[in-house]
C-alpha cells in the first residue's frame, strides 16, 4: 500500500521532463547563447506550469496522488468520508456518534498542534474505530510556499506527535487546502507516506448552507469516491450549527439508500489478505 520508510524515490513524469527542459536550457544557453531568450522562456514556461500544478489539489504530475479509492474497494461498494482541520471539542464528538449510529468508519486528517491541545479526544477518535492521519503541525496557511525544509519539519513534527498520542503513526498525508509544490513528494516517500486528495469536496468551511454542501457531496456519489469534510474549521449555518453536523446525517442516509459503506483510507487501500488477517485478529 504505501512505500517503506527511506524508499527511494522516483519522480513524477512531468519531473523529469522539468529537469531535462532545466539541464537542456543550461546546455543551450552555453553552446548557442545567442538564443538565450528561447532558453529562458523554457525555463520559466516550465515553472508556470509547475506552479499552477501545484494549485491543482487533484493532479498527479508532482507525484503520486490518491484521488479515488483502488478498483477492488470500489467493487466492495466502499467509499471514504475524510474530516480535515481537527479535533475540535464542539464538533468532533457529534461526528463520531453519527458515525456510530450509521456504522461507518472515517479517516481523520488532523492538525497536530490542536492533538496536543485535545489528546484524549484524538484518542477517543481511535477508540471509536476510526484512523488520525498527518494534516501538518500547525496548518500553515502559506505551507505550498515551503522548502523542503520546513515542508519536512511540518510533517515530521506532526507524525511524531500523532504517533506518541495514539499510539500509531499515519500513513497519509494531506496538504494545506491540497496545495503543494515539487518539494512535496520525495518528502512524503521517503517517510513511507502517501499523498490523498480527494474524489468530491463540501467547501463546509467556506458554505454556511446545510442543502448546498449536501449537494456537492451527493451528486453522481458513486463506490470508490473520497469525500472531504471539515470537523475543524467548519462554517456556521444560520441556527449557529456547524455546516458540516446539518449535511451529515443526510449524507449517511444517502450512502445507506446507495448500499455504500465508508470505510477508512487504510482499510480501502489494503491488500485484501492483510485485510482479511487484521479482521481476525480483531
Amino acid at each position: 500500500m504505501n512505500q517503506p520508510p527511506n524508499a527511494p524515490w522516483r519522480p513524477s513524469s512531468f519531473l523529469q521532463l522539468s529537469a531535462a527542459t532545466h539541464l537542456s536550457a543550461g546546455v543551450g544557453a552555453i553552446l548557442a547563447p545567442q538564443y538565450w531568450p528561447w532558453w529562458l522562456g523554457a525555463v520559466l514556461a516550465d515553472h508556470a506550469v509547475a506552479a499552477v500544478a501545484g494549485l491543482l489539489p487533484r493532479t498527479s504530475l508532482l507525484g503520486a496522488n490518491l484521488t479515488r479509492l483502488p478498483v477492488v474497494s470500489a467493487s466492495r461498494g466502499e467509499v471514504s468520508l475524510t474530516f480535515d482541520d481537527g479535533p475540535d471539542p464542539e464538533v468532533t464528538p457529534r461526528v463520531l456518534d453519527l458515525l456510530e449510529a450509521a456504522g461507518h468508519r472515517a479517516s481523520f486528517f488532523c492538525i497536530a498542534e490542536r492533538v496536543r491541545q485535545h489528546p484524549e479526544l484524538a484518542r477517543e477518535i481511535i477508540r471509536r474505530g476510526h484512523l488520525i492521519e498527518n494534516h501538518t503541525d500547525t496548518h500553515p496557511h502559506l505551507f505550498a510556499t515551503y522548502g523542503p525544509r520546513g515542508m519536512a519539519r511540518q510533517i515530521d513534527d506532526a507524525q511524531q506527535t500523532l504517533q506518541d498520542v495514539t499510539g500509531r503513526a499515519p500513513l497519509f498525508f494531506r496538504a494545506v487546502a491540497g496545495l503543494r509544490n515539487p518539494f512535496l513528494d520525495p518528502i512524503l516517500t521517503r517517510r513511507g507516506l502517501r499523498l490523498a486528495s480527494w474524489t468530491r469536496r463540501a467547501y463546509d468551511t467556506r458554505t454556511g448552507d446545510g442543502d448546498t454542501v449536501l449537494k456537492r457531496l451527493v451528486k453522481r456519489l458513486a463506490p470508490g469516491d473520497i469525500l472531504l469534510m471539515h470537523d475543524g474549521h467548519a462554517a456556521r449555518g444560520r441556527t449557529g450549527c456547524p455546516v458540516v453536523l446539518e449535511a451529515l446525517p443526510p449524507l449517511l442516509q444517502a450512502l445507506g439508500q446507495q448500499g455504500l459503506r465508508s470505510v477508512t483510507l487504510q482499510a480501502a487501500c489494503m491488500p485484501e489478505g492483510a485485510r482479511h488477517l487484521q479482521g481476525a485478529l480483531t
